[in-house]
This record gives C-alpha cells, structure tokens and sequence, in this order.
C-alpha cells in the first residue's frame, strides 16, 4: 500500500510549493511577457520542457523552492536575451528558426515540399477537412509554420474570386 501512499509523503510541503512555484512562474511571466511559453521555435519548445522539468523536480524532490524559482527566473532571461539577440542579428534568427514552408500553392499539392517535411499527403487533407475546405479549388495556400502548425488559407466558396494578398505569404518558403 505504500506505493499508494505513504505517511513520509510530504504532501503539505507539495502542496505549498505548488502554490508557491505557480506564483512565481505567473510573477516571472508578468516581467518577461508571454512570448516565453509562444510555440514559436524549437528553443521556445525546449524552453517550455526545461520549465516543466525544473517544476516537477522542485516539487517532487529535494531541490529547493528558492532553487527551483532561480532556475526558472534564469531560463526566463535567456529566452529574453535570445529574442531581443534575434531582432538585433538576423543570421541568428535564420539559425534558429524555421522559416514557413509552402504545401500547397492554390489547387496544387506540392509532393517534394510534403515529402522535406515529412508529411502525409493524408495529414495535409485531414487538415484541409479541419479548415473546412470542400475542394481544392478554394485553396489559395496550405502552410507549414515554423511553430509545427499548418495553415490553410482558403476562400470562402469555390467560385469566389478573392484574392490573396502577397504579404500574407511573406517569408514563406516555396521550395525546401
């Protein structure tokens, strides 16, 4: 029954140190600003993990709440520093963010652009269904963002004939 519970769980200990870990993850957030938990690069991603695990070993080990909060309080300025460093030196932006990638270009699904992905050609129109697209013809684009996430830009009905603007693929990559 001991894998249960056990009467040396600290308990109290974990429940105040939730409260208190969550205060300062929302306080330390408030400073920062909410781009530290934006899924926006793969540093944004291991970032994310990195508090995950600090939280979980500051409540279920013997690390210290102070110890916990300072590690929190550190990666929470490096993902300052790192986004402030990508505006400032682009190449460092370029290093370490995907740029958005073309799936489809109106009607036409782009085989070699799935393929570099690796995406399914099933994936693609199961998010098309998701966007509820009724046919390729309302397509304008199907993206692939840096973040993961697949965007279908569509038209409001097969026979409209709204246009795309330019900008909203600004930066999109057309070929791998």
């Amino acid at each position: 029954m001991n894998w249960i519970y056990s009467t040396n769980d600290p308990l109290l200990q974990t429940l105040v140190g939730s409260a208190m870990i969550f205060i300062v993850v929302i306080f330390l957030t408030r400073i920062v600003g909410l781009r530290s938990f934006a899924k926006f690069t793969a540093y944004d991603f291991a970032f994310t993990i990195a508090i995950g695990s600090i939280i979980s070993s500051t409540l279920t080990s013997n690390t210290s709440i102070a110890h916990g909060s300072v590690a929190i309080a550190a990666l929470l300025l490096l993902t300052f520093i790192f986004s402030f460093l990508q505006r400032v030196i682009p190449s460092l932006k370029t290093l370490i963010s995907n740029k958005p990638l073309l799936l489809m270009d109106g009607n036409r699904i782009l085989d070699d652009n799935l393929k570099y992905a690796r995406i399914e050609k099933s994936q693609l129109i199961a998010k098309l269904r998701e966007a509820n697209a009724l046919n390729f013809d309302q397509i304008h684009a199907v993206v692939l963002e840096s973040t993961g996430d697949i965007s279908v830009l569509h038209k409001s009905s097969s026979s409209s004939s709204e246009e795309l603007s330019s900008d909203i693929l600004d930066g999109v990559r057309k070929v791998p």
